[in-house]
């Protein structure tokens, strides 16, 4: 549990998250409200983010000083591929809790595979799913946070978009670097002007979205980001998360040491690229730790 305290980050403000119903999502959304936020809780899985908001409401430690009959947490249905569910699915956040002050866009998916493998149709998918979305909810929040001159933005991107180690998702992390760009020129761009953004890079996390991944190839190796890093559980990255916020960060990663990797990078992709080459060819996967 943080030891951080900053109470106009997350008290008495209002957050929709995209995803939430599952995982990190459904994490960040304790998380938020734990510190005091209300939250829309968003997901194509209506179950999931109904689920997610009633263990919101029903969590005797999220008390705020709020009238008791006003719920913490509202769920809803919503597939952020489709513009127009996106618009009803802030509609309806901006109904039940009034003005969005901190918006969410942690939906994404995973494939794996050889790229001679991958259909075009498979890019187009992965896209969708984890680029388009961050534009589609600047398109409806931009103009109302650049108005009001206040507000928060946070874009989950990944590890695999700020170093190259995972051969056999390469959609993926193409993605995720584009959101990690995306997010780094916002925040040059909106920051002066009030709000705030910030580029959530989770990396080894324990949640179900590798299961439901889906391959392409037989033989595509699963490579990871470094033996170095410790799996840690989707409620530990959301802490880190909500701890970055407070700090001020627009640079969040669930593991600090991953600077050391991308500096390492930074100096010389050539070596590094190399150098993951043969460690691949010698069978070291740079696979996570598993906690005991």
């Amino acid at each position: 549990m943080s030891s951080l305290k900053q109470p106009d980050v997350f008290q008495q403000k209002t957050a929709l998250i995209f995803g939430g119903g599952h995982g990190i999502g459904q994490a960040i959304a304790l998380e938020f409200a734990r510190r005091g936020a209300r939250v829309a809780v968003a997901d194509i899985d209506a179950a999931a983010a109904a689920n997610t908001a009633a263990t919101v409401n029903a969590s005797a430690g999220n008390a705020v000083s709020r009238d008791e009959k006003e719920a913490q947490a509202i769920a809803l249905q919503c597939d952020v591929t489709v513009e127009e569910s996106m618009c009803h699915a802030v509609s309806a956040a901006e109904t039940g809790l009034g003005d969005i002050d901190i918006v969410v866009n942690n939906v994404g998916v995973i494939v794996s595979g050889n790229p001679e493998d991958m259909p075009f149709s498979e890019w187009q998918r992965v896209i969708d799913l984890n680029l388009f979305p961050v534009i589609r909810s600047n398109d409806l929040f931009l103009p109302k946070l650049l108005k009001r001159g206040r507000g928060h933005l946070v874009n989950t991107a990944s590890f695999s978009g700020l170093y190259p180690y995972a051969s056999n998702r390469i959609p993926y992390a193409a993605s995720k670097a584009a959101v990690i760009a995306l997010s780094e020129s916002l925040a040059l761009y909106l920051e002066p002007k009030g709000i705030r953004v910030s580029c959530f890079c989770p990396g080894p996390v324990m949640t179900n979205v590798m299961k439901a991944m889906k391959s392409w190839s037989n033989d595509a190796v699963m490579s990871g980001p470094g033996s170095q890093f410790d799996l840690i559980t989707a409620e530990q990255a959301a802490i880190k998360l909500a701890d970055g916020m407070v700090a001020g960060q627009i640079f969040i990663p669930t593991h600090d040491h991953v600077r050391a990797e991308m500096q390492r990078h930074a100096e010389s992709p050539d070596a590094f690229i190399r150098q993951k080459i043969a460690e691949i060819e010698r069978g070291e996967l740079g696979l996570p730790r598993r906690p005991l």
